[in-house]
Protein backbone atom coordinates (compact mmCIF):
# COMPACT_ATOMS: atom_id res chain seq x y z
CA UNK A 1 0.00 0.00 0.00
CA UNK A 2 1.57 2.76 -0.68
CA UNK A 3 0.75 6.57 0.45
CA UNK A 4 -1.38 9.29 -1.79
CA UNK A 5 0.42 12.26 -2.53
CA UNK A 6 -2.10 14.58 -0.63
CA UNK A 7 -1.64 12.51 2.72
CA UNK A 8 1.11 14.52 5.14
CA UNK A 9 3.98 12.64 5.68
CA UNK A 10 4.27 10.41 9.15
CA UNK A 11 7.77 10.62 11.16
CA UNK A 12 8.43 6.91 12.17
CA UNK A 13 9.29 7.03 15.98
CA UNK A 14 12.27 5.27 17.96
CA UNK A 15 12.60 2.02 16.66
CA UNK A 16 10.53 -0.63 19.10
CA UNK A 17 13.79 -1.56 19.87
CA UNK A 18 14.52 1.53 21.91
CA UNK A 19 11.53 0.52 24.05
CA UNK A 20 11.90 -3.17 24.59
CA UNK A 21 15.82 -4.48 25.20
CA UNK A 22 17.61 -4.20 28.31
CA UNK A 23 20.42 -3.06 25.97
CA UNK A 24 18.47 0.31 25.11
CA UNK A 25 17.28 1.12 28.92
CA UNK A 26 21.31 0.46 29.63
CA UNK A 27 22.04 3.27 27.17
CA UNK A 28 19.00 5.26 28.36
CA UNK A 29 20.68 4.63 31.99
CA UNK A 30 24.57 5.24 31.62
CA UNK A 31 23.69 8.53 29.04
CA UNK A 32 20.34 10.19 30.10
CA UNK A 33 19.33 9.07 33.81
CA UNK A 34 23.44 8.94 35.06
CA UNK A 35 24.36 12.10 33.32
CA UNK A 36 21.57 15.03 32.86
CA UNK A 37 19.44 16.41 36.12
CA UNK A 38 17.17 13.81 37.54
CA UNK A 39 14.40 14.37 39.75
CA UNK A 40 14.64 12.83 43.32
CA UNK A 41 11.90 14.32 45.20
CA UNK A 42 10.76 17.39 47.03
CA UNK A 43 12.57 19.29 49.08
CA UNK A 44 9.79 18.64 51.43
CA UNK A 45 11.45 15.10 52.01
CA UNK A 46 14.29 16.53 53.90
CA UNK A 47 12.27 18.37 56.25
CA UNK A 48 14.93 19.07 59.20
CA UNK A 49 18.59 19.41 59.59
CA UNK A 50 19.56 15.85 59.62
CA UNK A 51 17.12 14.05 57.82
CA UNK A 52 18.06 11.96 54.68
CA UNK A 53 16.81 9.44 52.21
CA UNK A 54 18.42 6.75 50.41
CA UNK A 55 17.37 6.42 46.69
CA UNK A 56 17.98 4.53 43.74
CA UNK A 57 19.57 6.50 40.99
CA UNK A 58 19.43 4.71 37.34
CA UNK A 59 20.91 1.75 39.22
CA UNK A 60 23.43 3.44 41.73
CA UNK A 61 22.20 4.35 45.65
CA UNK A 62 22.73 7.62 46.52
CA UNK A 63 22.92 9.00 50.20
CA UNK A 64 20.80 12.93 50.07
CA UNK A 65 21.38 14.52 53.27
CA UNK A 66 20.45 18.16 55.00
CA UNK A 67 22.88 19.71 57.19
CA UNK A 68 22.02 21.77 60.09
CA UNK A 69 22.48 25.07 58.48
CA UNK A 70 19.89 23.72 55.69
CA UNK A 71 22.00 22.90 53.11
CA UNK A 72 21.38 19.27 51.18
CA UNK A 73 24.48 17.12 49.55
CA UNK A 74 24.25 13.95 47.72
CA UNK A 75 26.73 11.16 48.07
CA UNK A 76 27.31 7.97 46.61
CA UNK A 77 26.41 5.73 49.01
CA UNK A 78 29.38 4.00 49.18
CA UNK A 79 32.58 4.09 51.57
CA UNK A 80 35.88 5.05 50.51
CA UNK A 81 37.85 2.52 52.49
CA UNK A 82 36.33 -0.56 50.87
CA UNK A 83 33.35 -0.06 49.64
CA UNK A 84 30.45 -1.31 51.90
CA UNK A 85 27.00 0.50 51.80
CA UNK A 86 26.92 3.53 54.44
CA UNK A 87 23.42 3.25 54.86
CA UNK A 88 21.34 0.09 54.29
CA UNK A 89 18.63 -0.52 56.86
CA UNK A 90 16.83 -3.49 54.65
CA UNK A 91 20.04 -5.39 54.74
CA UNK A 92 20.24 -5.11 58.16
CA UNK A 93 16.80 -6.00 58.94
CA UNK A 94 17.12 -9.06 56.95
CA UNK A 95 20.20 -10.53 58.83
CA UNK A 96 18.09 -9.32 62.43
CA UNK A 97 20.62 -7.00 63.26
CA UNK A 98 21.47 -3.12 63.98
CA UNK A 99 24.78 -1.81 62.90
CA UNK A 100 26.11 1.15 64.13
CA UNK A 101 26.29 2.86 60.88
CA UNK A 102 24.50 5.46 58.50
CA UNK A 103 23.72 8.59 59.58
CA UNK A 104 24.36 8.81 63.31
CA UNK A 105 24.19 11.98 65.69
CA UNK A 106 22.23 14.19 63.11
CA UNK A 107 25.46 15.58 61.13
CA UNK A 108 27.78 12.15 60.77
CA UNK A 109 28.01 9.37 58.48
CA UNK A 110 29.55 6.20 59.63
CA UNK A 111 30.39 3.15 57.69
CA UNK A 112 29.74 0.20 59.95
CA UNK A 113 32.57 -1.83 58.54
CA UNK A 114 35.87 0.02 59.96
CA UNK A 115 33.94 2.59 60.98
CA UNK A 116 34.80 5.76 58.64
CA UNK A 117 33.29 8.57 59.60
CA UNK A 118 31.88 11.49 57.53
CA UNK A 119 29.96 14.62 57.63
CA UNK A 120 27.67 15.52 55.90
CA UNK A 121 29.38 18.01 53.20
CA UNK A 122 30.96 14.61 52.67
CA UNK A 123 34.51 15.32 54.06
CA UNK A 124 36.40 12.10 55.70
CA UNK A 125 36.30 13.51 59.60
CA UNK A 126 37.33 10.06 61.37
CA UNK A 127 39.62 6.65 60.20
CA UNK A 128 39.88 4.54 63.69
CA UNK A 129 43.74 3.52 63.94
CA UNK A 130 45.19 5.74 61.18
CA UNK A 131 45.88 9.27 62.50
CA UNK A 132 49.35 8.42 62.93
CA UNK A 133 49.90 6.12 59.68
CA UNK A 134 52.62 8.23 57.61
CA UNK A 135 51.07 9.95 54.43
CA UNK A 136 47.54 9.56 55.83
CA UNK A 137 45.47 12.19 54.89
CA UNK A 138 41.75 12.68 55.45
CA UNK A 139 41.49 15.20 52.80
CA UNK A 140 42.13 12.85 49.88
CA UNK A 141 39.28 10.59 50.88
CA UNK A 142 36.15 12.34 50.58
CA UNK A 143 33.11 10.53 50.06
CA UNK A 144 31.60 10.42 45.99
CA UNK A 145 29.62 13.21 45.26
CA UNK A 146 26.66 13.71 43.38
CA UNK A 147 25.32 16.75 42.09
CA UNK A 148 22.21 18.23 43.87
CA UNK A 149 20.03 21.39 42.91
CA UNK A 150 16.87 22.51 43.20
CA UNK A 151 13.68 24.31 41.66
CA UNK A 152 9.81 24.87 42.75
CA UNK A 153 10.73 22.90 45.69
CA UNK A 154 12.09 19.74 43.68
CA UNK A 155 15.42 18.20 44.33
CA UNK A 156 17.83 17.26 41.21
CA UNK A 157 20.85 15.24 41.77
CA UNK A 158 23.27 15.05 39.17
CA UNK A 159 25.35 11.20 38.86
CA UNK A 160 28.70 12.92 37.15
CA UNK A 161 28.46 16.33 38.08
CA UNK A 162 32.06 17.10 37.34
CA UNK A 163 30.43 17.00 33.52
CA UNK A 164 26.88 18.10 34.60
CA UNK A 165 24.94 20.01 31.92
CA UNK A 166 23.89 23.75 33.45
CA UNK A 167 21.21 23.48 35.50
CA UNK A 168 19.16 26.79 34.57
CA UNK A 169 19.57 25.05 31.08
CA UNK A 170 18.17 22.12 31.99
CA UNK A 171 15.65 23.28 32.77
CA UNK A 172 14.76 25.38 29.53
CA UNK A 173 11.69 28.11 29.80
CA UNK A 174 9.87 26.03 32.64
CA UNK A 175 10.90 28.36 35.20
CA UNK A 176 9.56 31.31 32.99
CA UNK A 177 6.43 29.34 32.13
CA UNK A 178 5.76 28.51 35.88
CA UNK A 179 6.63 32.04 37.44
CA UNK A 180 3.88 32.71 38.96
CA UNK A 181 2.85 29.84 40.87
CA UNK A 182 3.75 29.16 43.75
CA UNK A 183 5.51 25.71 43.47
CA UNK A 184 8.13 26.29 46.19
CA UNK A 185 5.81 26.80 48.59
CA UNK A 186 3.89 23.78 47.72
CA UNK A 187 3.36 20.53 50.08
CA UNK A 188 2.51 17.45 49.18
CA UNK A 189 -0.69 16.11 50.85
CA UNK A 190 -1.13 12.57 48.80
CA UNK A 191 1.50 10.62 46.81
CA UNK A 192 0.18 7.66 45.30
CA UNK A 193 2.84 4.96 43.40
CA UNK A 194 1.77 3.77 40.49
CA UNK A 195 3.78 0.62 39.06
CA UNK A 196 3.61 1.04 35.40
CA UNK A 197 4.73 -2.06 32.75
CA UNK A 198 5.63 0.28 30.07
CA UNK A 199 9.10 2.03 28.99
CA UNK A 200 9.68 5.55 30.59
CA UNK A 201 9.83 6.91 26.96
CA UNK A 202 6.22 5.89 25.74
CA UNK A 203 5.42 8.10 29.52
CA UNK A 204 6.56 10.91 28.03
CA UNK A 205 5.67 10.39 24.96
CA UNK A 206 2.21 9.75 25.54
CA UNK A 207 1.78 12.59 28.34
CA UNK A 208 2.97 15.21 25.52
CA UNK A 209 0.46 14.61 23.48
CA UNK A 210 -3.66 14.98 23.57
CA UNK A 211 -4.47 12.85 19.85
CA UNK A 212 -5.25 10.42 22.53
CA UNK A 213 -7.52 11.85 24.57
CA UNK A 214 -10.82 11.81 23.36
CA UNK A 215 -10.53 8.07 23.23
CA UNK A 216 -9.08 7.74 26.86
CA UNK A 217 -10.40 10.67 28.49
CA UNK A 218 -13.89 11.10 27.99
CA UNK A 219 -14.31 12.29 31.53
CA UNK A 220 -10.81 14.94 30.93
CA UNK A 221 -12.40 16.06 27.57
CA UNK A 222 -16.01 16.63 29.19
CA UNK A 223 -13.72 19.54 31.32
CA UNK A 224 -11.81 20.60 28.13
CA UNK A 225 -13.44 20.16 25.34
CA UNK A 226 -10.57 21.27 23.19
CA UNK A 227 -9.04 18.13 23.44
CA UNK A 228 -11.21 16.40 21.48
CA UNK A 229 -10.44 18.92 18.38
CA UNK A 230 -6.98 18.29 16.54
CA UNK A 231 -6.07 16.66 19.68
CA UNK A 232 -5.22 20.02 21.29
CA UNK A 233 -2.00 20.81 18.98
CA UNK A 234 -4.27 24.26 18.09
CA UNK A 235 -4.30 25.59 21.53
CA UNK A 236 -1.90 27.66 22.84
CA UNK A 237 -0.39 25.65 25.65
CA UNK A 238 2.54 28.57 26.65
CA UNK A 239 -0.82 30.52 27.80
CA UNK A 240 -2.64 27.91 29.22
CA UNK A 241 -5.57 25.47 27.92
CA UNK A 242 -8.99 26.64 28.64
CA UNK A 243 -11.45 24.41 30.14
CA UNK A 244 -15.37 24.46 29.33
CA UNK A 245 -17.07 27.25 30.62
CA UNK A 246 -17.54 27.42 33.97
CA UNK A 247 -15.02 25.15 34.59
CA UNK A 248 -11.16 26.53 36.24
CA UNK A 249 -9.68 22.85 37.27
CA UNK A 250 -8.84 19.37 36.89
CA UNK A 251 -12.15 17.51 38.96
CA UNK A 252 -14.82 15.57 37.89
CA UNK A 253 -17.21 18.63 37.66
CA UNK A 254 -14.16 21.53 36.97
CA UNK A 255 -15.35 23.03 40.10
CA UNK A 256 -13.22 23.60 43.28
CA UNK A 257 -14.27 25.23 46.89
CA UNK A 258 -10.21 25.89 46.67
CA UNK A 259 -9.00 29.38 46.59
CA UNK A 260 -6.57 29.89 43.22
CA UNK A 261 -2.92 30.25 44.50
CA UNK A 262 -1.77 33.77 45.46
CA UNK A 263 -0.40 35.24 42.28
CA UNK A 264 -1.79 33.99 39.39
CA UNK A 265 -2.86 36.03 36.55
CA UNK A 266 -6.54 36.15 35.41
CA UNK A 267 -5.75 33.78 32.52
CA UNK A 268 -3.87 31.16 34.84
CA UNK A 269 -7.17 31.09 37.45
CA UNK A 270 -9.18 29.54 35.10
CA UNK A 271 -6.33 27.54 32.66
CA UNK A 272 -4.54 24.25 32.90
CA UNK A 273 -0.70 24.39 32.19
CA UNK A 274 1.78 21.59 31.75
CA UNK A 275 5.11 21.21 31.14
CA UNK A 276 7.67 17.74 30.93
CA UNK A 277 11.47 18.36 32.06
CA UNK A 278 13.13 15.83 30.72
CA UNK A 279 14.12 12.94 31.39
CA UNK A 280 11.64 12.33 34.68
CA UNK A 281 9.16 14.94 35.62
CA UNK A 282 6.08 15.62 34.38
CA UNK A 283 4.15 18.72 35.92
CA UNK A 284 0.35 19.62 35.61
CA UNK A 285 -0.83 22.96 37.10
CA UNK A 286 -4.18 23.86 38.08
CA UNK A 287 -5.17 26.91 39.63
CA UNK A 288 -5.80 25.18 43.40
CA UNK A 289 -3.25 22.25 42.82
CA UNK A 290 -0.81 20.96 40.98
CA UNK A 291 0.11 16.93 40.34
CA UNK A 292 3.81 16.16 39.85
CA UNK A 293 4.26 12.72 38.35
CA UNK A 294 8.20 11.65 38.92
CA UNK A 295 9.26 8.89 36.81
CA UNK A 296 11.28 5.50 38.33
CA UNK A 297 12.70 3.95 35.22
CA UNK A 298 13.38 0.20 36.52
CA UNK A 299 13.46 -1.89 33.48
CA UNK A 300 12.72 -1.56 29.82
CA UNK A 301 9.35 -2.55 30.41
CA UNK A 302 9.09 -0.99 33.80
CA UNK A 303 8.30 2.31 35.63
CA UNK A 304 7.53 3.42 38.80
CA UNK A 305 5.53 6.54 38.63
CA UNK A 306 5.19 8.91 41.84
CA UNK A 307 2.21 10.98 41.73
CA UNK A 308 2.55 13.75 44.12
CA UNK A 309 -0.59 16.26 44.51
CA UNK A 310 0.91 18.91 46.08
CA UNK A 311 -1.64 22.09 47.72
CA UNK A 312 -1.09 25.65 49.14
CA UNK A 313 -0.45 25.10 53.35
CA UNK A 314 -2.44 27.87 53.89
CA UNK A 315 -5.23 25.46 52.00
CA UNK A 316 -4.15 22.49 53.90
CA UNK A 317 -4.81 23.90 57.16
CA UNK A 318 -8.28 24.59 57.29
CA UNK A 319 -10.11 22.40 58.84
CA UNK A 320 -12.29 22.34 55.70
CA UNK A 321 -9.71 21.07 53.63
CA UNK A 322 -10.81 17.93 51.47
CA UNK A 323 -8.34 16.72 48.47
CA UNK A 324 -10.31 13.78 47.46
CA UNK A 325 -12.06 16.04 44.14
CA UNK A 326 -8.83 16.49 42.52
CA UNK A 327 -6.82 13.17 43.73
CA UNK A 328 -9.69 10.78 42.81
CA UNK A 329 -10.22 12.50 39.47
CA UNK A 330 -6.62 12.69 38.36
CA UNK A 331 -6.17 8.94 39.46
CA UNK A 332 -8.61 7.99 36.93
CA UNK A 333 -6.89 10.06 34.12
CA UNK A 334 -3.68 8.65 35.60
CA UNK A 335 -5.18 4.79 35.58
CA UNK A 336 -6.22 5.22 31.76
CA UNK A 337 -3.15 6.81 30.67
CA UNK A 338 -1.26 3.89 32.06
CA UNK A 339 -3.21 1.17 30.68
CA UNK A 340 -3.02 2.55 27.73
CA UNK A 341 0.63 2.19 27.87
CA UNK A 342 0.62 -0.74 28.74
CA UNK A 343 -1.27 -2.37 25.56
CA UNK A 344 1.32 -0.32 23.11
CA UNK A 345 4.44 -1.78 25.60
CA UNK A 346 3.26 -5.29 24.33
CA UNK A 347 1.98 -4.41 21.46
CA UNK A 348 5.21 -2.74 19.86
CA UNK A 349 6.45 -6.33 20.94
CA UNK A 350 5.16 -7.67 18.10
CA UNK A 351 7.16 -9.44 15.64
CA UNK A 352 5.50 -7.21 12.94
CA UNK A 353 6.51 -3.86 14.80
CA UNK A 354 9.70 -2.03 13.46
CA UNK A 355 8.53 1.50 14.79
CA UNK A 356 5.69 3.39 15.38
CA UNK A 357 4.94 6.94 13.75
CA UNK A 358 4.22 10.13 14.64
CA UNK A 359 0.91 11.78 13.02
CA UNK A 360 0.92 15.09 11.74
CA UNK A 361 -1.89 16.25 13.90
CA UNK A 362 0.26 15.09 16.99
CA UNK A 363 2.55 18.07 18.67
CA UNK A 364 5.81 18.14 17.90
CA UNK A 365 7.02 18.10 21.64
CA UNK A 366 5.69 14.36 21.77
CA UNK A 367 9.06 13.60 19.49
CA UNK A 368 11.28 12.08 22.08
CA UNK A 369 13.85 11.35 19.43
CA UNK A 370 15.80 14.67 19.62
CA UNK A 371 16.13 14.66 23.50
CA UNK A 372 17.21 11.06 23.38
CA UNK A 373 19.47 11.21 20.13
CA UNK A 374 21.19 14.54 21.70
CA UNK A 375 21.77 12.60 24.96
CA UNK A 376 23.36 9.83 23.48
CA UNK A 377 25.42 11.65 21.07
CA UNK A 378 27.01 13.28 24.18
Amino acid sequence: MTRSEDMPAMEQSLDSTAYLTAAAFAQDRSSIFARQWFCAGREEDLAEPGDHRVLDIAGESVLIVRDRSGAVYAHYNVCRHRGSRLCDAANDARWGVTLDAGVVGGNRIRCPYHGWTYGFDGRLLAAPQLQDTPGFNKADYPLHPVGVAAWGGFMFVNLAPDTAPDFATALDAAPRRLNNYPLAALRTATTIRYDVNANWKLILENYNECYHCPGVHPELCEIVPAFRTRGGIDLDWEAGIPHRDGAVTYTADGTTTRAPFPGLSEDEKVRHKGELLYPNLMLSMSCDHAAAFVLWPVAADRTVIECRFLFHPDEMALATFDQSDAVDFWDLVNRQDWAVCERVQSGIAASVHTHGYYAPIEDLSLDIRRYVSRCHDQ
